[in-house]
Formats: C-alpha cells, structure tokens, sequence
C-alpha cells in the first residue's frame, strides 16, 4: 500500500488542509481542492526542514523525518515486482493475469514459472467474478509453506468485485490477507497466506 497522512499544505494560491497520498508514482492532495501530481510532477522533490517540497513549490508539512521517507519513496520508487516480494528462484504461477508485461518481468527477475500447481512461492489469479473467487479454495493447495497468492482484480469504478468478496472468498479457503498492491493503473492485487496455526 502507498503513503497517507493529513496534513496542512500551502500552495501559490494558499494554504489547505487535507489527505496526502501517494501510490504508483501518483501523489494526490485531497483538501478544498483536489490536486494531483503525476510521476513527470514529482522529479526534484525535497525535504525543507519539516516540510516536503515538489519542483512546484507546493508544500506539505509531514514533519523532519516522515517527510525524508515519503521524499525517499517518490524519488526512488519501488518496482512492481519489489512491491508483490518476488526474488529470483521462486516457484510462480500466472491464471488469467491481462498484463502482457508482467510474465516478462517474472522471468527477467529470474523467478521460475512452471506449469505443475502445486510447491508455489507465488501463484497470481485474475479474479473479476463471483465464479473466479469461487475456484480460490481449489488453488489455496497449491501454495508450499509460506507462499502466497495475490488475488488480482479490476480496480475503481471497473471493478466487478469487491475486495471485501476476494477476503471472504480466500477467508473461506484458509487464507488470511496480509497486503494491498496497486498492480497496475487499472489492476489492484490482494496477497494471501496460509493461516499460522
């Protein structure tokens, strides 16, 4: 999941209070005004004392050390495959995932995709009906100790699902959710593991 706080904001045209987010190199003021700074927006951004500062000059006032994090996290954002915890060697698997890119970056990472569901470290599955959430308890075995199964769905106003369905659906298959990823600009991905006994 990405970065939240409130804060007190000044701009050329003045000061605001509101919600600061930041999440897949977006960052998002929500106050009397909404305003958002996309990726190209965010380059050159600072800490000044107490305050993070964008090239702008838009500032928001997050304190000395979060505002060093949240400066750190826009200018060196993690990659998609940083943010899902895949490191090369892992055992994945990909059902129904609409993103051309991301078996390429499985395989430049060096993770291994094979064909046999069953020892996964990882196993992504493309979950955009009530049918697709009801196959979640058969896949559920599929993951060895300690993997991990990433629900992946539609986001926003395309969403055809809930993320409180995709959490009662791997609920019912023994699993427990443990993170949110924005997966894509229009995919968003829910990672479940096995409940510790």
């Amino acid at each position: 999941m990405g970065k939240e706080a409130e804060v007190g904001a000044t701009f050329a045209d003045g000061a605001d209070r509101g919600r600061l987010q930041y999440e897949a190199t977006t960052l998002v003021f929500r106050g009397a005004t909404r305003r958002v700074w996309p990726a190209e927006a965010l380059r050159g951004v600072r800490v000044e004392g107490e305050d993070l500062v964008l090239a702008d000059g838009a500032r928001f006032a997050l304190g000395a050390a979060p505002a060093a994090r949240w400066a750190d996290a826009i200018a060196n954002p993690k990659s998609r495959l940083d943010k899902i915890c895949v490191k090369a060697g892992m055992r994945t698997a990909v059902i129904g995932v609409a993103d051309e890119t991301f078996t390429t970056e499985l395989a430049e990472r060096g993770a291994r995709p094979v064909a046999e569901l069953a020892g996964l470290d990882l196993l992504f599955y493309a979950a955009d009906s009530a049918e697709d959430l009801a196959r979640v308890e058969g896949l559920a075995p599929a993951l060895a100790e300690g993997g991990a199964l990433w629900i992946v769905s539609r986001k926003g106003k395309a969403a055809t699902v809930k993320d409180v369905d995709v959490m009662a659906a791997a609920r019912a298959a023994g699993l427990v959710d443990s993170k949110v990823v924005g997966f894509s600009p229009t995919l968003t991905a829910l990672r479940f593991t096995r409940r510790k006994t």
